[in-house]
């Protein structure tokens, strides 16, 4: 096996100077987007001929490695992998096997967001890694309506993958895009079923990024409205659970589980954001819904790992108190221009 890694003789252990931004928010989460691409093109994501970057300026393994190092030194204590879909991304567990390594030196936790269909090629791998929770994106238990929102997915895969994630001893958390007129009607069903697995379920509203193939305005379910259709034929009792996101969670008790809502449109959450991501050409947001950015990579390819400290308290300034997401008839194009896979979801 090729070795992608050279040996460290030096563990990272959280000791440096915490990441605060201007307002007094601690940073403690990071999101790393590892590619741009996705065997998917889902409808509330991507367009359906999506362009997707040179791998040339995609970070190698090493360079996010030495980025989650210089994360970690500063009191990030859990790293995210996202995409696009991280898991097609080529040798993926080389990367997952070396941010596993510094659980216990300083990170908490690793978890991944993926849309399952490569679940059972590596459920068992990533558990070996030490990552214990996963959320798999899902939008639809039915096959014709899969096909439709994914433009070419195979629901098939996604629930063996599921299946594969179990067996492995993976928590899952089913994440929901919430569509009015395309997926609305089926999110009592799928609670039922994720909450009949012993899975967590989140409810997410869509965000105005990039040109996408659906009318986000008229697609747009509140979950504010949602949440009180649920109230009216369920038993939803508040609790403080938290995973670390902007997920907020009741409990349901006929269906004996967590419900989260995650609401960027009806009811922000930015005065609570603990986290910046970053993207697989290194451009670190500290806003998934603004363009204030800080070039990690031209900073690491530039002076190296040192310069990264530095480049870390710029960013803390450049963190903007909230996102400016608004979406009606005046406001119906994206708010940003990139697309969510760019960003890392």
């Amino acid at each position: 096996m090729t070795l992608l890694f050279s040996q460290r003789d030096i563990e990272p252990v959280a000791g440096g100077r915490p990441l605060i931004d201007r307002f007094g928010r601690q940073i403690n989460y990071l999101r790393i987007s590892v590619t741009d691409r996705c065997d998917f093109r889902c409808v509330y994501c991507m367009s359906e001929h999506m362009q997707f970057l040179p791998k040339s300026e995609v970070l190698s393994f090493e360079e996010i490695d030495q980025i989650a190092l210089a994360f970690i030194s500063r009191g990030t204590r859990k790293i995210r992998l996202t995409g696009g879909e991280p898991l097609v991304r080529r040798d993926i567990l080389e990367l997952v096997q070396r941010l596993g390594s510094y659980i216990g030196s300083g990170l908490d936790e690793l978890t991944l967001t993926t849309n399952g269909s490569q679940l059972r090629r590596y459920a068992g791998g990533l558990a070996d890694a030490g990552v214990r929770r996963i959320n798999v994106s899902l939008d639809t238990l039915d096959e014709a309506r899969f096909r439709d929102i994914t433009r070419r997915g195979r629901i098939g895969d996604v629930l063996d993958g599921i299946d594969a994630a179990a067996e492995a001893g993976l928590q899952l958390k089913i994440n929901m895009v919430a569509m009015r007129g395309v997926n609305d009607d089926e999110i009592e069903p799928m609670m039922a079923w994720a909450h009949g697995r012993g899975f967590g379920f989140t409810l997410i509203e869509g965000m105005p990024l990039g040109e996408v193939g659906i009318d986000r305005v008229d697609s747009y379910l509140p979950l504010k409205e949602l949440r009180a259709r649920l109230a009216s034929r369920y038993t939803l009792e508040p609790t403080d659970h938290r995973t670390g996101g902007p997920a907020r969670y009741d409990w349901v008790k006929e269906t004996n589980g967590l419900i989260g809502f995650i609401t960027p449109m009806s009811h922000n959450f930015c005065e609570s954001c603990n986290r910046v991501r970053l993207t697989a050409t290194g451009q670190l947001y500290m806003c998934l819904g603004q363009e204030d950015m800080v070039d990690l990579r031209d900073v690491l390819r530039a002076d190296g790992p040192s310069a990264l400290d530095a480049a870390l308290d710029r960013a803390m300034q450049l963190k903007p108190k909230g996102h400016d997401f608004v979406l009606d008839r005046t406001h119906a194009g994206p708010a940003l221009s990139r697309h969510m896979s760019v960003t890392g979801g």
